[in-house]
């Protein structure tokens, strides 16, 4: 088993609402909360359950739910500085009601947890109520990021909430990939994050920046909310132009002229946002969106706002639901921006501290290779990080130089013992369709990922035993070009290891046997 590894220099984390010099430690042994033993007599002292009637027919879930509020648990979440400023104000917050993205010093922000708060209740309490509302209609819990709720954003009030039901995405068990071209891996799966309504994982945290946006707008502010922006390199407008759609929220991005698919192109244009089409990467649409938000009340959507990133950890959370709250050996994530893999640390800690799990998992960050500042950073020792201009890459979402979030990065990696991989073009296109023939139909920025399994497979870093998730964070169906490309072997100096073209036959039945017997051997 991978060992995995604390540093306790990231006690900023995760905060305690008291002054810090009299808060006890976030990694301090928690006490749990007492348990009460029940015998077989206690089912019969029970009184029996309440027959459950079905809401009246003119009632919708949302109306239901607020005739049914849940009991206030005096919970609460705030931003502070990420990370502290060695000389900054130590009591230095903000509320998450305030628009607010940078610290005081120029820093990035992170949304804390009232711990001690959470803490009252024992690990097994917030693994039995998370466990009963997967799969229902109740609203909002019916969705993956908000049948976590009190892990996410505890004070909004549920009739804020913006939800398409995003999450509960499934578990994929890559059985033939691990058996047959991974050494006899029989515990490797993939984190289908793509399969949710717009296609790729920027649902699960998009959710909860518009449900914060709708919150702010129904607010009196001196400057009301006009809409809410982004910089994207497709999957980002993607999910904020469907959540701003759903809560009538207009919805402006920037995206990088002629470098993001038209499967993603189409998708912001359908969902009526205002689409800027721009002749520059990605690093100038955020460059220009950041600009143009100091100056007019447009929201900032990308992230650098941490907001979203209280939504994508829950997918680590789902993860640890899905082996029964088991921790896995290993988790591999497509880095670009790289707030992934800090939310993805995050989610797994906080379930640490809280007493769900009793450790987190070693995390592998992989990168592009036209597309690698993380990398240089990481063989460097973490001594020297060198932005870049992106080169293309079929990982087009991860096509990012200057990413928002290398702190949160390092901050991930070093307090897990974790590693940072890259893959080439024909690497990530190979592995995503390697991956393809076993059953998947994976994007290229899961190949990315499954890459860099690939070269920890054959260090012997990753053993076969190994449990290992692979995070995909897209659905292949986005990215439909690039596997046309490849299967009809047009990618320049690619050999296209597996290219599957169609086979052009006569309409003639001698043809056609000619075909099948030479492809179906033994027949």
């Amino acid at each position: 088993m991978a060992a995995t590894t604390h540093a306790s220099s990231m006690s900023f984390l995760l905060s305690h609402p008291q002054p810090r010099s009299a808060a006890r430690s976030p990694y301090a042994p928690l006490r749990p909360a007492p348990r009460r033993v029940r015998c077989a007599t206690d089912a019969a002292a029970a009184p029996a359950a309440a027959t459950k009637h079905r809401r009246a027919a003119d009632e919708n879930i949302r109306e239901e739910a607020a005739r049914h509020p849940a009991p206030k648990q005096g919970l609460s979440a705030w931003y502070e500085p990420f990370p502290p400023a060695p000389n900054g104000d130590p009591n230095e917050r903000y509320s998450l009601d305030e628009i607010v993205y940078r610290s005081s010093s120029g820093g990035l922000l992170d949304v804390r947890h009232d711990m001690e708060a959470l803490s009252r209740f024992s690990g097994a309490y917030w693994r039995d109520l998370f466990d009963s509302r997967v799969g229902r209609t109740t609203w909002p819990y019916g969705s993956g990021v908000w049948s976590k709720k009190e892990f996410v954003l505890p004070e909004i009030d549920p009739d804020h909430i913006v939800s398409l039901f995003e999450g509960n995405s499934n578990l994929f068990w890559a059985e033939r990939l691990g058996r047959d071209h991974l050494g006899g891996m029989n515990d490797l799966w993939v984190k289908h994050c793509g399969i949710s309504h717009t296609g790729s994982f920027k649902d699960l945290g998009m959710t909860v920046l518009v449900s914060q946006v709708n919150r702010l707008r129904r607010a009196p502010l001196s400057r009301p909310i006009a809409g809410v922006g982004c910089a994207s390199t497709g999957d980002t407008s993607a999910a904020l132009s469907a959540y701003c759609a759903a809560a009538g929220i207009p919805a402006i991005v920037f995206l990088p002229a002629n470098r993001i698919s038209l499967e993603q192109l189409i998708q912001p244009i359908a969902n009526g946002a205002t689409v800027l089409s721009l002749d520059t990467d990605f690093d100038g649409c955020m460059r220009l969106i950041r600009e143009v938000t100091a100056e007019l009340p447009i929201y900032l959507a990308n992230s650098l706002n941490s907001l979203r990133l209280e939504g994508q950890k829950t997918a680590a959370i789902e993860i640890l639901q899905q082996f029964d709250w088991e921790v896995p050996d290993w988790v591999i994530v497509p880095g670009g921006n790289l707030g992934n893999i800090y939310a993805f640390y995050k989610g797994f800690e906080m379930c640490r501290v809280l007493g769900l799990v009793d450790r987190v998992p070693r995390l592998v960050c992989a990168q592009a290779a036209n597309a690698n500042p993380l990398y240089g950073y990481y063989k460097s020792g973490w001594t020297e990080f060198q932005p870049q201009v992106a080169r293309p890459t079929f990982a087009s979402a991860i096509q990012i130089g200057d990413p928002v979030s290398v702190d949160r990065a390092v901050v991930a990696l070093k307090a897990t013992n974790g590693i940072v991989e890259e893959a080439t073009e024909e690497e990530l296109m190979n592995a995503m369709s390697l991956a393809d023939r076993t059953g998947m139909f994976a994007c290229p920025h899961t190949g990315v990922a499954l890459a860099a399994l690939f070269k920890l497979r054959d260090q012997r870093v990753i053993g076969p035993n190994d449990r290992t998730v692979v995070v995909s964070t897209a659905h292949g169906l986005k990215f439909s070009q690039s596997k046309i490309d490849y299967h009809d072997s047009k990618i320049e100096d690619m050999a296209c290891k597996y290219a599957n073209p169609p086979v052009s036959v006569k309409a003639d039945f001698g043809a056609v046997m000619d075909v099948l017997k030479k492809r179906l051997k033994g027949v």
